[in-house]
């Protein structure tokens, strides 16, 4: 098995090669998904995870409506990489056995004032009906995630790295 940089050397390299399973999967994960947990970079580089609503626009991008009186918000707006984890463990059985799936990703707010907003709002609004209040705050704002890359674990022993057009329909 082949080595891999950031691995104890004569460690194998547990990652499948990714297939269309994987990828179906992956995007069901994001298809369903109602909330996330972030990962951000307060100032102090110090890491924070905040649970956010989880959404897509209609391209199938990630997005999410958060405040900017949150800390992760200002955190966002400092330093934009950032990680987001979909999957919820089920009612029974052992929570690590249920997929999951990491993305690697850039944020963006989205103005307002960009002509994009009310498409957005829209199709979010749709996933989440009761962000109809979030939406009348002005501290509220939505923000797009470039996936930059995944990581899927589909449950035991089956861990797959995954490309931003994996997560795309038809990708």
């Amino acid at each position: 098995m082949k080595s891999v940089p950031d691995r104890k050397p004569g460690m194998a390299d547990v990652i499948r090669p990714t297939d269309d399973e994987s990828r179906a999967l992956a995007q069901s994960l994001m298809q369903t998904a109602r909330f996330a947990a972030l990962g951000v970079l307060l100032e102090e580089s110090q890491p924070l995870v905040a649970r956010v609503a989880f959404g897509l626009d209609a391209q199938g991008g990630p997005v999410s409506l958060i405040s900017d009186l949150a800390q992760h918000s200002q955190a966002l707006r400092r330093h934009p990489v950032c990680s987001l984890l979909i999957g919820e463990p089920g009612a029974k059985g052992d929570a690590l056995a249920h997929p999951r799936l990491s993305l690697m990703a850039e944020a963006a707010f989205v103005p307002r004032t960009d002509p994009a907003h009310a498409v957005l709002a829209d199709t979010y609004l749709h996933q989440h009906p009761k962000a109809k209040l979030y939406l009348q705050f002005s501290d509220f704002s939505f923000v797009r995630f470039t996936v930059t890359a995944a990581h899927l674990n589909g449950g035991f022993g089956k861990a797959f790295r995954l490309a931003a057009a994996d997560l795309l329909p038809g990708g």
